[in-house]
Parts: C-alpha cells; structure tokens; sequence
C-alpha cells in the first residue's frame, strides 16, 4: 500500500508535462526573438536567463529533483556554483578584451 502512495507522490500529472513544454517553447522563441534585438552586451545576460529558468523547468519537473533527498541537492547547488564562478571568470576575462 505504501509503495503505490509513494509512487503517486513522485509521478506528475499530463497537464504539468505539457504545461512546462509549452512554457520551455515559450522561452526559446523569446531566445529568438531576444537575439534579434540590440541590446548590446546585455544580450548575454538576458539569454543567460532564460536558460536558466528553462533548467531549473526541466530539472524540477522532467527529472523529478523537487522529490530527491537533500544530499542530491547538496550536489546539484555546489555544481551550480561552480558553474557561476566559470561564467564569472569567463566573463572577466572576455571583458577585458
């Protein structure tokens, strides 16, 4: 009994899958759109973004990470650091130029 209660917690429903695709189609045409507009070098940090909220969609609903244990999620933030130290350094150098 336990274990069909379980599995009905960690399973969404149709509509959450089709609502997050469409919001994920949503933001890549606003990609598109975005970069055929000049807004000079903000242009990264808009798309910067928008890539990440399309993510932080497809890593909460498409691979379930809301429902994992918080040793995952200990993993998933200081991949994500580091990930934001990258693009920081990156980017100073890119600045510099």
């Amino acid at each position: 009994m336990e274990d069909k209660e379980e599995q009905s917690l960690n399973n969404h429903s149709y509509s959450a899958y089709i609502i997050t695709w469409l919001a994920l189609i949503t933001l890549t045409a606003i990609t598109v759109a975005v970069a055929g507009i000049d807004f000079g070098n903000a242009i990264i940090v808009i798309a910067l973004i928008i890539a990440s909220i399309k993510t932080y969609l497809v890593l909460t609903i498409f691979m379930h990470l809301k429902l994992e244990n918080n040793t995952l999620k200990v993993f998933i933030i200081i991949a994500i650091f580091f990930l934001i130290v990258t693009f920081a350094l990156l980017f100073s150098d890119y600045s510099n130029y």
